[in-house]
């Protein structure tokens, strides 16, 4: 039991390290970003995806050059499922959801399409790099997609002081993300062992909510401040990087096998974005009841898991 709890310790303050690395990567990034008069894509949609996402992109990775392919890939699926779910699903509740036309129309279609294509990759139970490749390939359609339905920014001024200060941010955040990514793959697989549970569980289930922290954050402060457009642009966005391109970079890296329960899960994914594109497709409001619901069909897949 003190093992346990140890280890309970060291995923805390993984989490943490985390979400402030994660938090002090955007904030210095989306000031150096408007030094540098970048437009409105590389601020709202890169940076800001990479930077929410990033978590991700450190735990699957980590866990990829340790050898752990089910937390890495587990962490990326379940990080969708908590995001469509729970996240969408809380800010809902806080407030129905105004989603952008532009986000209904072509942002939940691409998300759809990502997921499809992570479920056929996966429909062998392995992650090779030519599948990586394509996953990644996808990822920069999307973001040329973007980049020409969207415009440009007039930058606002910035001292150099504000700008070595922007730096350091980014610095520290990305150190801090690197050492929690570690910390969490470390921890999260004894606890694993520890428990008796699985590492594909594990990395669906706890690793998934702590590198999703941020998305969650972030929805519940747009909701409090009236823009929940923005919280789902943020949900859609990251689901997409989660899958295109974090298995992506996982699959290059290493190529991943994973454990056949995998199987479910990745189906689960399938029909719970296909049910909030539709959501989403079909009005723009997405309602505190279909949040509900969201949620629900979440908790219904962790403890189909943990059981």
């Amino acid at each position: 039991m003190q093992a346990v709890g140890v280890d309970l310790v060291f995923l805390l303050v993984s989490i943490g390290a985390l979400w402030y690395g994660a938090e002090s990567f955007v904030d210095g990034a989306v000031a150096l970003a408007r030094r540098f008069q970048l437009s409105e894509v590389v601020v709202g949609v890169v940076i800001l995806g990479i930077g929410t996402s990033l978590p991700e992109v450190a735990t699957s990775v980590d866990a990829a050059v340790a050898g752990r392919p089910n937390v890495a890939v587990g962490n990326a699926v379940g990080s969708n499922l908590f995001n469509l779910g729970l996240v969408l699903g809380v800010v809902a509740l806080l407030g129905a959801i105004r989603a952008p036309r532009m986000v209904r129309r072509r942002d939940a279609p691409v998300m759809l399409g990502a997921t499809g294509l992570t479920a056929l990759a996966l429909f062998d139970l392995h992650l090779s790099r030519v599948e990586g490749v394509v996953l990644l390939t996808g990822l920069a359609g999307y973001l040329l997609l973007l980049a020409r339905s969207d415009g440009s920014m007039d930058p606002p001024p910035e001292s150099e002081d504000r700008q070595l200060v922007a730096a350091g941010r980014v610095v520290l955040g990305l150190a801090l993300v690197v050492a929690g990514a570690d910390l969490l793959v470390s921890s999260a697989s004894d606890l694993a062992r520890l428990v008796g549970l699985s590492e594909w569980v594990i990395g669906e289930t706890v690793v998934a909510v702590g590198t999703s922290s941020p998305e969650l954050v972030a929805g519940i402060a747009a909701a409090r401040r009236g823009t929940t457009a923005a919280a789902v642009g943020n949900v859609v966005g990251s689901s997409v990087f989660n899958l295109l391109g974090v298995l992506g970079l996982v699959a290059i890296v290493r190529p991943a096998t994973v454990e056949t329960a995998a199987t479910g899960t990745v189906l689960w994914l399938v029909g719970l974005t296909v049910l909030v594109s539709v959501l989403l497709y079909t009005d723009e409001r997405f309602t505190r009841g279909e949040g509900v619901v969201c949620m629900a069909v979440n908790a219904t897949r962790w403890v189909l898991d943990l059981v």
